[in-house]
């Protein structure tokens, strides 16, 4: 009574983005049980499972393909997007759940098939012999051409909307809606922040490089500090030279810029190839001119 209302069932077609979705999903479930799986083997020896690793591979999708297509009709990416596959070969427009001969088929060409092209893959791949070249052509040959197809396939699918894969479109099976969707009331909310969001830092990784964050931090720090005036006795270089306006050590290899202020040689250097408008932190002048100090300092001065 149940299979015969299901069967009864009209379809809904199924929108080409929600088909690409449930395909993206698929890949992302196997690359997750995949990683799942082989994180159970760390603490063996480092390539345990290369040796036998399409194998395992195909003995997984088996058993993906066990509890999603033969049982349920749709894969794992459909059965969250409300989606699972109808027989496109019954001559009657109601629902009807895919044959055990297509099931088996599905196997085949999706497991089957992509187990046949690696393992065929490591079996040629070091052989040096004329007849094993000509049978890696072959195989290579016939990959290019399914690709080539799948290629083909793609395109017609993007132009109708139907048979997102290649496969689907050899057995005639064909993604439909289980259950007839209902509108939405969708919120932009959130999406309106995220934009708004990312292009303010958008903005601002195109503005930073633009702002000179040195010369901003010296010109709030002499604003924050100011320079009381000094006297004309003490404002000579004999008072101001025994600690550089930058590091505040003992200058090494004293230089001025043409001001009042001592520096060590390499602390302006560096400073002024950084930046061609650097400025005195203490007094806020520019460089005019990088020159040595000519007046000695004797080191007991340090401690008068």
């Amino acid at each position: 009574m149940a299979s015969s209302i299901g069967n009864e069932k009209n379809v809904n077609p199924v929108l080409r983005i929600s088909q690409l979705d449930a395909l993206e999903l698929n890949k992302a479930l196997e690359q997750l049980v995949w990683s799942q799986f082989t994180s159970c083997f760390h603490g063996f020896k480092p390539g345990v499972l290369a040796h036998i690793e399409p194998e395992v591979k195909a003995f997984l999708c088996l058993l993906l393909w066990r509890f999603t297509i033969y049982s349920k009709n749709a894969t794992v990416g459909q059965a969250v997007l409300n989606i699972q596959y109808k027989n496109n070969l019954s001559q009657t427009e109601k629902y009807q759940p895919l044959s055990k001969h297509q099931k088996l088929w599905y196997l085949i060409f999706t497991v089957g098939g992509r187990w046949l092209e690696e393992r065929c893959y490591d079996l040629f791949s070091n052989r040096q012999r004329q007849s094993f070249c000509k049978i890696k052509h072959c195989i290579n040959f016939g990959a290019g051409l399914l690709k080539l197809c799948g290629l083909v396939n793609f395109l017609i699918f993007l132009q109708k909307g139907t048979f997102a894969t290649l496969t689907e479109r050899i057995l005639g099976i064909r993604s439909v809606f289980c259950k007839p969707q209902s509108v939405r009331q969708v919120g932009f909310e959130y999406m309106n922040r995220e934009l708004l969001w990312h292009g303010f830092a958008e903005f601002l990784i195109y503005l930073l490089p633009f702002i000179n964050v040195q010369k901003l931090k010296l010109n709030i720090s002499s604003w924050c500090l100011p320079i009381a005036s000094l006297s004309n006795s003490e404002n000579t270089l004999a008072t101001r030279c025994k600690e550089c306006s930058l590091c505040g050590e003992w200058p090494t290899m004293p230089h001025t810029i043409g001001c009042s202020h001592v520096f060590c040689y390499y602390c302006i250097k560096s400073n002024y190839l950084f930046d061609m408008y650097f400025t005195c932190p203490k007094c806020g002048s520019e460089v005019h001119s990088l020159q040595p100090l000519k007046y000695k300092i004797e080191m007991t001065e340090l401690h008068v």
